[in-house]
């Protein structure tokens, strides 16, 4: 089975959206490692320009955020952009609906936890780092000093899709 978690970057906005995660303009792209290097790069964070070529981003395998994230529109470039980057989770209190499919089929965790729990989150100090037990439905994250413990819950079915590495991994696996 997949594992999940690593080290977490934080971006503390709600309404992060598609165009935002990647530029429409690189939509033109014939390979998803084309991707690699614009993930982020227009987002911005309390109106200043967010750097996604920091040290922290570069590690990050796991991204906290605020509500509604992935709205805009359904493009799956944003989700494979994440995919290159080595991104296996996003935690945000929502997602857009078929952002979070997407990530589901890409075999990404979308993590949908309460605004009480995000909060807990954002209060940690110094680098975060977040595990994840798929089966338990349990994610610990890990700052300086102190353990931020959270439940979530997946369907079934996107649980088995998330488990096998994505949807083409599910597919060829069961069918």
């Amino acid at each position: 089975m997949k594992t999940f978690g690593g080290p977490a970057i934080f971006l503390d906005r709600n309404d992060i959206n598609t165009d935002e995660i990647i530029p429409a303009k690189y939509l033109t792209e014939i390979t998803k490692t084309a991707l690699r290097p614009h993930l982020l790069e227009d987002l911005l964070i309390d109106g200043k320009p967010f750097d996604p070529h920091s040290k922290e981003m570069r590690e990050a395998k796991v991204v906290v955020s605020r509500a509604n994230f992935g709205c805009g529109s359904s493009r799956e470039h944003a989700v494979w952009a994440f995919e290159v980057n080595g991104i296996n989770v996003v935690i945000a209190e929502s997602f857009a609906r078929i952002f979070r499919q997407n990530m589901f089929n890409c075999g990404i965790l979308a993590a949908e936890l309460s605004k009480a729990d995000l909060d807990r989150l954002f209060a940690l100090k110094g680098q975060v780092t977040v595990t994840v037990d798929l089966e338990k439905e349990k994610l610990t994250a890990h700052g300086d000093r102190a353990t931020v413990e959270c439940s979530f819950t997946l369907n079934p079915f996107d649980k088995k899709l998330i488990a096998a590495g994505g949807w083409l991994e599910f597919a060829d696996a069961n069918y």
